[in-house]
């Protein structure tokens, strides 16, 4: 049966529209982006086959361009569309973050972290810039590969505080392994770094570490 054959109260587009976004399940929203589905398969139907097929809504949204065109129904347009819709999602928290203080929307910022970095095939350290009133100056990545002490280095990360005109720093990393719990080596580097922002009177105001689940946070550990 097509949707167009449902009673209107469950067909997706419908019921967003009455209920908002959050009263869908994962494969009504994605067949609100499909729009259709493929012979005798309702958009719903080819959802539900893809997220099967992905193990996710998460892995299908991080698939690679060839992953994502070889599932039946989708192809370099959905792809495009997709990857779209992603980069409006980080220019909106980003924008959001810009108008508001980073410790007056702390989800903004997680989320805004997260989608940066969440996704990524290797790890990145990077760095959200504060002014005095913890506004965003700015967002840069400072290293990419594995994070380790060697692979980021105080004196460049200092450098690009101070060219910031930064007054406090958030650090963030991901975990590709989606496992969040910090290591010590992590400890140690952000230890590090405070030690030295803190000879320039720089304030490192959290470290996140992104993986699978809510970004785990140094100052809520207490190690800040």
């Amino acid at each position: 049966m097509a949707i167009t054959d449902w009673p209107e109260d469950e067909r997706p587009r419908e019921k967003l529209l009455a209920r908002g976004p959050a009263a869908l399940s994962d494969a009504e929203l994605l067949a609100i982006f499909l729009r259709t589905g493929v012979t005798g398969r309702s958009a719903v139907d080819l959802a539900r086959d893809l997220l099967i097929r992905f193990g996710g809504l998460r892995l299908l949204l991080k698939a690679s361009r060839e992953e994502f065109c070889a599932a039946h129904g989708l192809g370099d347009a959905k792809y495009a569309q997709l990857q779209a819709v992603m980069e409006i999602a980080r220019r909106h928290l980003a924008e959001r973050l810009k108008d508001r203080t980073a410790l007056d929307a702390p989800a903004d910022t997680r989320n805004f972290l997260s989608l940066k970095l969440r996704d990524l095939d290797h790890e990145a350290f990077c760095a959200l810039y504060l002014d005095s009133a913890n506004q965003v100056l700015g967002f840069e990545v400072l290293s990419s590969g594995t994070i380790n002490a060697a692979s980021v280095y105080t004196r460049e990360v200092v450098k690009s505080a101070l060219r910031q005109q930064a007054a406090a720093v958030i650090f963030a990393h991901n975990h590709p392994s989606g496992v969040a719990e910090p290591s010590a080596s992590d400890r140690r580097l952000t230890e590090r770094l405070c030690a030295a922002l803190a000879l320039v009177d720089i304030r490192v105001l959290d470290h996140f570490v992104i993986g699978e689940g809510p970004p785990i946070s140094f100052a809520e550990r207490g190690w800040m």
